[in-house]
């Protein structure tokens, strides 16, 4: 038997930050977000003898170990080994033997939410083996105790909520740690022009997002007024966001992401340095009426609203810049799982 397993990668529309704790625990927060037809997947074969492999095609890491309850965590694959330990804990409750396989269409630092959509990839493959009778809400919520808890990692909660329902999707998330996932029903031509018109553009350049969104937790316990506002406005775009893209309002999507950026710049420090900033004036110059980057920021990918038939014209002059545009299509599904 061999399960597999896929979870798609997101872009960021609108609200990134205010996922993140303490804002989103003291004054709540919303994002919107859309997946797109890049993907995590997980491959799960069982095994007999007693084994664990793990194997990172990304990272290129193969690791072979015998099989425990407990897999510590020393520097090599720990996502993966902090999925096993709570899926021990939790529902197993002894040792599994097994081999993984694991590969993502974008590398680590991208902005498009890699890690977290893994995680869900991996969990999903793990429920589908042993039957665990989890919903996508129990799945969301599982992989952010994975990360967020049980391995210190730094980040927010939209990932793994946008990995697991999948499509474009309005989230509230509450100061009682409530999440509700609010699905937009938007016709296919809508979001088909939409990402005609959204040019996507790897700057081929990544980053730590935990040091930025470090500084953002920091910014809020110390109370700084800027940063604090700069995440209230950010939130409130996201209600713009949903109200542009439900009444098919596109042509406000670049102004929309324009005050984004601005805001978001505000957020922390290294969200921005002087080569986004550079490749976001250029694109603008060429027609784009604005973007952001995806993501906590640093670099990753960015993203261009471009509106008439401006999207030749900031294609052609984003890749003067040293990345590459990356075509991509949005998708309305999550969580796959199945087996062979």
């Amino acid at each position: 038997m061999i399960i597999r397993s896929k979870a798609p990668l997101r872009l960021g529309l609108a609200g990134g930050g205010s996922d993140v704790s303490p804002f989103s625990d003291l004054f709540g927060g919303a994002i919107l977000n859309a997946t797109i037809n890049k993907f995590a997947y997980a491959t799960l074969i069982p095994r007999t003898d007693g084994k664990i492999i793990l194997n990172s095609v990304d990272q290129k890491k193969i690791i072979t170990l015998n099989s425990t309850k407990i897999l510590k965590p020393d520097g090599t694959l720990d996502l993966v080994k902090g999925i096993y330990n709570r899926i021990v804990k939790d529902f197993a409750h002894s040792q599994l033997s097994f081999e993984l396989i694991t590969h993502v269409d974008a590398p680590p630092g991208s902005g498009l939410g890699s890690s977290s959509t893994l995680v869900i990839a991996i969990l999903g493959a793990f429920c589908e083996w042993l039957k665990l009778p989890l919903g996508e809400y129990d799945l969301a919520n599982l992989a952010y105790q994975i990360e967020r808890i049980d391995l210190e990692m730094a980040g927010g909660k939209q990932d793994q909520y946008a990995a697991t329902f999948g499509g474009v999707n309005f989230m509230e998330f509450y100061k009682d740690e409530k999440v509700i996932v609010n699905p937009l029903r938007i016709k296919e031509q809508v979001t088909d022009e939409l990402a005609y018109k959204m040019v996507l553009f790897n700057t081929e350049s990544s980053r730590v997002s935990s040091t930025i969104i470090n500084e953002q937790v920091k910014n809020v316990k110390e109370k700084k007024k800027n940063p604090i506002e700069a995440m209230h406005n950010i939130k409130k775009l996201a209600v713009s966001m949903k109200e542009a893209l439900l009444k098919n309002e596109l042509d406000k999507i670049g102004r929309i992401l324009n005050s984004s950026w601005r805001y978001k710049r505000e957020m922390a420090e290294n969200i921005s340095n002087p080569a986004l900033e550079s490749i976001y004036e250029r694109a603008l110059k060429a027609g784009a009426t604005g973007g952001k980057i995806s993501g906590a920021g640093g670099g990753g990918y960015m993203f261009f609203y471009c509106p008439g038939n401006t999207r030749h014209k900031v294609i052609e002059v984003l890749n003067k810049n040293g990345g590459h545009v990356q075509e991509y299509e949005f998708t309305k599904t999550g969580l796959k799982t199945w087996e062979v």
